[in-house]
């Protein structure tokens, strides 16, 4: 599977995250060499949920990245449209309130949340602006969005290298270690596809989203956007 044959057709993706959704948690671990806590980390601090607030937390998975704002006291939602991560989730982390969802077509009223995030997932929705803007639509006036997804490193000669390591060595790895080895060479062409830190805030900007900022986690392997609405 090349990312040229899936061309992100919501179908295709769907089944892709079902198929290595059972080890996905675990794999992340080993091919981010741990460093996928420290974004989550990150994007807690970004999001700065508070006791009561609303979350969204769309392209969650199992519930990995939905769980530290329900330990900070706030109303997450987590929300994913591969029934398989869902399914993995809700067996792990049977007190998340997992809904699916299409990022396109969200299930929710306007105006409903205070925040919402994604990470890792934007790149996967067939058309990322419909998707900011649904996010746009779910949020309140004043409310934050915050997306943690994968980004240029800044370093010339570390990005050199970085591409190496994701297009060669990455899929070697996932073949030891996750339920689907080929979804992850899926995984390194989205990443080398999607637009730079300064491509992805100008995305935002044309979805509607106010006082938009970025900055660098890990040399910039991935970046932290923020918007207001």
């Amino acid at each position: 599977m090349t990312r040229a044959e899936l061309d992100k057709q919501p179908t295709d993706v769907r089944r892709m995250f079902d198929a290595v959704a059972k080890r996905y948690d675990v794999t992340n671990d080993v091919l981010s060499m741990g460093q996928d806590r420290r974004w989550r980390k990150q994007v807690l601090a970004a999001v700065d949920a508070r006791p009561g607030d609303r979350i969204l937390d769309l392209a969650a998975g199992t519930g990995t990245s939905s769980l530290p704002f329900a330990e900070a006291g706030a109303q997450v939602i987590p929300c994913d449209f591969s029934v398989g991560m869902l399914q993995v989730g809700k067996k792990a982390r049977p007190q998340l309130p997992f809904v699916a969802g299409d990022g396109t077509k969200l299930p929710f009223a306007d105006d409903t949340f205070d925040a919402v995030t994604i990470s890792f997932g934007l790149r996967n929705i067939v058309d990322p602006v419909a998707g900011l803007r649904e996010m746009r639509r779910v949020t309140r006036p004043g409310g934050r969005l915050v997306v943690c997804e994968f980004s240029h490193p800044v370093n010339r000669a570390f990005r050199k290298v970085y591409l190496e390591y994701l297009m060669k060595t990455l899929p070697s790895i996932a073949r030891g270690v996750s339920s689907s080895p080929d979804a992850y060479v899926y995984l390194a062409e989205s990443i080398r596809a999607w637009p730079d830190q300064a491509g992805l805030a100008t995305l935002l900007q044309d979805a509607g989203w106010g006082s938009v900022e970025y900055r660098n986690l890990s040399g910039g392997i991935v970046a932290l956007h923020r918007g207001t609405a």
